[in-house]
């Protein structure tokens, strides 16, 4: 059913990202948290880019004694007064590690570690936990931890294939903080930022049993050629660093439930999109590929829907990676894709797109993406700007800051990666 007609595409665009950023927030998913018998206490830990917002509504409503830790990159937290006194806060390296990382690991063990029959874990997992929360195995140095994690982001490596090996390399990731908390009851609540919802690949599931091996972790570093530390190599050579088994006590029966994940954020949009008369196109929310080249393909696919002049929004979600070239460059796989679609795009007219990271960061810089339109490249052009090279280089971020089409949201403490919709005008 139509509502009205709709809003300019840009402000169409960022009120399609703005819905979806609505419907996966925590406040709108968690669920009820029925509290534990008397005289039992709940420990809360919480990680990642959600972890915020995640605690403050589970001390709502949570009753009787609760304590935490939570876990998140700097500036995702609160300005303050939102924590119970109760809760320690620690801001971390993202996307790569650093020694708070390893503090806030040292203290979630101990803090777990604590706990007894009759208590429970209650595990609030999201996005960027797997750095935020970081303690290497025994031989296996931060520094180590964090060339091997370089090297991994900037290999073009799947998350999944990231955090396959992060597990192996981690004392406290892969099931290992749910083991540590036993006999205690844990239950995890997951926002999810991976392509197919595993929530064993959240945060790299501190809490979640890994069906991952040493063997696999080892494949994937040959697979992208990655020249790793001795050490690393050793770690993943030495049986004692397997991911503990499902049945383990604290892993077997624990209850896991993920309340957010980018369905949520596409079929939000979708509702949004067909209130204002536009067909919806949905590509789906486990799109992985490197970006420009997707960006590249979703043109293609753009320009013939365009033909039948019917007005339309694509949408799809995932994760798209990026190759670098540049380890100095600036920009995120976002911008990369936006890139990608405009050249192929080339000014055709009535098509638009926005392209954000929903936890408000693109790569490494302030921004949540950008929008382009059929003008994009002719402005570039104007002002001496050349996308080829913006995107050989990976200085994608100057490119569209530029142009003045960087979308900048701040934080928006929930994530389920990538957002992106492609709108066209239609002939009317």
């Amino acid at each position: 059913m139509v509502t009205s007609a709709p809003p300019a595409p840009r402000q169409m665009l960022m009120a399609l990202f703005e819905n979806a950023i609505a419907a996966i927030s925590a406040r709108h998913t968690m669920p009820a948290l029925p509290p534990l018998p008397a005289p039992g206490r709940t420990l809360v830990i919480a990680i990642g880019k959600a972890a915020a917002e995640m605690t403050a509504v589970a001390q709502e409503r949570l009753n009787g004694p609760v304590s935490g830790l939570v876990i998140t990159r700097a500036g995702h937290g609160f300005d303050g007064g939102r924590l119970d006194r109760a809760f320690r806060y620690i801001e971390a390296g993202h996307p790569v590690p650093d020694s708070a990382s390893m503090t806030a690991a040292e203290e979630a063990l101990a803090m777990a570690g604590e706990l007894g029959a009759g208590d429970r874990l209650l595990m609030l997992a999201s996005g960027g936990g797997s750095a935020l929360m970081a303690l290497p195995v025994a031989g296996v140095t931060l520094a180590d931890k964090q060339a091997i994690t370089g090297m991994l982001l900037r290999s073009g490596a799947m998350i999944s294939e990231i955090n396959c090996v992060r597990k192996h390399l981690s004392r406290v990731k892969g099931g290992r903080l749910a083991v540590a908390a036993a006999p205690a009851s844990v239950r995890t609540l997951v926002i999810s930022d991976v392509p197919g919802d595993d929530p064993s690949f959240v945060a790299s599931g501190p809490s979640v049993a890994d069906p991952t091996t040493l063997a696999e972790a080892r494949d994937i570093l040959r697979r992208y050629a990655i020249e790793a530390p001795t050490a690393v190599w050793r770690a993943l050579d030495d049986p004692a660093n397997e991911t503990p088994p499902p049945d383990t006590l604290g892993l077997a029966g624990s209850d896991i439930q993920i309340i957010a994940r980018a369905r949520d954020a596409l079929a939000a949009s979708a509702r949004l999109a067909e209130s204002f008369g536009y067909r919806v196109t949905d590509l789906g929310d486990r799109l992985q590929a490197e970006a420009r080249h997707l960006g590249a393909g979703h043109a293609g696919l753009a320009r013939r829907l365009a033909a039948d002049g019917v007005q339309r929004v694509i949408l799809s979600g995932g994760e798209a990676t990026v190759r670098v070239a540049n380890p100095h460059g600036h920009g995120g796989r976002n911008l990369e894709y936006l890139l990608g679609l405009a050249i192929g795009l080339a000014g055709a007219p009535g098509i638009h797109a926005i392209a954000c990271d929903t936890d408000g960061i693109d790569g490494t810089e302030d921004n949540a993406g950008a929008i382009i339109g059929p003008d994009t490249l002719a402005r570039a052009a104007a002002l001496g700007l050349d996308p080829a090279a913006a995107l050989a280089s990976n200085e994608t971020y100057a490119f569209f800051a530029a142009l003045g089409d960087l979308v900048v949201t701040g934080p928006t403490r929930t994530n389920v990666n990538d957002f992106r919709a492609i709108l066209i005008q239609g002939s009317g």
